[in-house]
């Protein structure tokens, strides 16, 4: 497929366009569903592959994507595409700004310890029957529960017409469980690892994640949850913990700092953002000791590429620099308008599929308030919570709730028990801004996603955030009447 790249991006180069670039993706997807110790479905998408030709004409974009790959079917994509930028133009009030830049030319190929595409489907499938089984064996108050685990692996082949020229490979997995107990009066769940569970790797991750070692804890948490008091303050100190944050930062920073949403791109699916064209380099998003970054060169995370999908390389991009907003994520037209870094944000989830402005690996850094022990232990009264259970936020990116699925209650520096869905509430400014301390690198770790949407056609992408507990004071809990 490199050579059938190379060949189109030398077709593009010969025509009367500005810019063109041509993505080439194979996908192999796979899923395992266990419920109540049983296998009860299996699907396995492979060899998916996609192409997409697009091209910048009169200051207009055009795009054609397509899933065959003869004479023909290229031809007409590469044709349609700049027919659909020009017929575009016609209607363009403002041409599009492209800056060039430098073109990246490498490869790169992930390798996990153990491909799960290899691993034969009779061993993975027993392997992970055990774990549904030995879960669904633990407590007769376990009243439904089910084993999720979806394999990723994509093939990517980028040119343009500036020379750039990348290939990459990689592999990723999420896997959890859920268990749901009852005892006739109330119901309540706890999921391990978490909903934010997809990690880059292959089965290895399923294994080191020792799920049926982990079981009988979940399991005795979602019991006791039953019988488990609210937070019944109206305001409280909160520290969250990683699987929480991530989902934070995702809805109230992530969304937010996307370029896009200010010039009204996002509105009608994903809404906008209260963020405006002047804020950047002198808004107060939150405290000194909020620092994020959007680093797509991380390879730790789901979101690192050597380039991302209009051929800006990979980079660290300060976001966020002690609690003052100084960059945004852009692409290579928006970052002009706002005279911001171009910072490798535009991605697609496969070939056929317009680029858009997405969150690759978008972190918290680390601070200086050591281990999750030692910030319980600097806590004199609050509550330590993890894992969402439901969440809303406006189409601002800034009023918002969240329920977790547990939290545990902290006097004197000390865990004293659990607290059932604990909820809090917030606007986004002050949310951050009562952030008075976040744990050290000891405690930093990726979470991530493969079911981030945005765009029509819909589009879910992979990503990640790198998070560390952090405390945030004086939160609202209760809202009184």
């Amino acid at each position: 497929m490199k050579k059938l790249v190379n060949d189109i991006v030398n077709r593009l180069s010969v025509r009367n366009i500005e810019f063109g670039d041509v993505r080439f993706t194979s996908t192999d997807s796979e899923v395992f569903y266990f419920e109540k110790g049983e296998l009860k479905s299996f699907s396995a998408d492979l060899n998916n592959n996609a192409l997409g030709v697009r091209v910048l004409v009169d200051g207009a974009w055009g795009f054609c994507g397509i899933n065959e790959f003869g004479i023909s079917a290229i031809d007409n994509a590469i044709d349609r595409a700049i027919s659909n930028a020009r017929h575009s133009a016609k209607f363009k009030r403002n041409k599009v700004k492209f800056p060039k830049l430098t073109p990246v030319i490498t490869s790169y190929i992930h390798r996990p310890e153990i491909d799960p595409f290899i691993l034969p489907r009779e061993e993975k499938t027993q392997y992970l029957l055990n774990i549904a089984k030995s879960i669904n064996d633990k407590h007769k108050s376990v009243v439904f529960n089910y084993l999720y685990v979806r394999f990723y692996r994509q093939y990517k082949v980028y040119a343009n017409t500036e020379g750039a020229f990348v290939d990459s490979l990689s592999y990723q997995v999420s896997p959890f469980f859920q268990v749901i107990t009852s005892d006739g009066n109330g119901v309540q769940r706890r999921t391990y690892p978490g909903d934010m569970s997809a990690r880059v790797g292959g089965f290895e991750i399923v294994k080191n994640l020792d799920m049926e070692g982990n079981a009988d804890r979940i399991i005795k948490e979602a019991v006791d949850l039953l019988n488990a008091p609210v937070i019944e303050e109206e305001r409280a100190d909160l520290i969250l913990g990683r699987g929480q944050l991530a989902l934070q930062i995702h809805e109230s920073i992530g969304h937010a700092t996307e370029a896009d949403r200010i010039f009204g791109m996002e509105i009608s699916y994903a809404g906008k953002t209260f963020i405006t064209p002047d804020m950047p380099g002198k808004f107060r998003y939150g405290s000194d000791k909020v620092n994020i970054v959007s680093d797509s060169s991380d390879m730790r995370g789901i979101g690192f590429s050597p380039v991302d999908d209009e051929g800006a390389p990979a980079g660290r991009f300060d976001i966020i620099k002690n609690g003052i907003l100084v960059g945004l994520q852009t692409s290579r037209e928006i970052a002009p308008l706002l005279n911001l870094p171009v910072t490798s944000n535009m991605k697609a989830s496969t070939g056929s599929q317009f680029p858009l402005i997405r969150m690759t690996n978008l972190n918290l850094l680390p601070g200086d308030a050591g281990s999750l022990a030692d910030l319980i232990k600097s806590t004199a009264n609050g509550y330590f919570i993890d894992h969402t259970k439901s969440w809303s936020i406006d189409d601002n990116r800034n009023n918002f709730q969240f329920t977790t699925e547990i939290g545990w209650k902290i006097r004197d520096g000390e865990i004293c028990g659990i607290v059932k869905e604990p909820t809090y509430y917030g606007i986004t400014p002050q949310f951050w801004g009562a952030c008075d301390a976040v744990c050290g690198e000891s405690e930093w770790g990726y979470a991530g996603t493969f079911n981030c949407g945005k765009g029509e056609p819909g589009q879910d992408m992979h990503l990640s955030h790198g998070v560390a507990p952090a405390r945030f004071r004086n939160v609202v809990c209760n809202i009184k009447a």
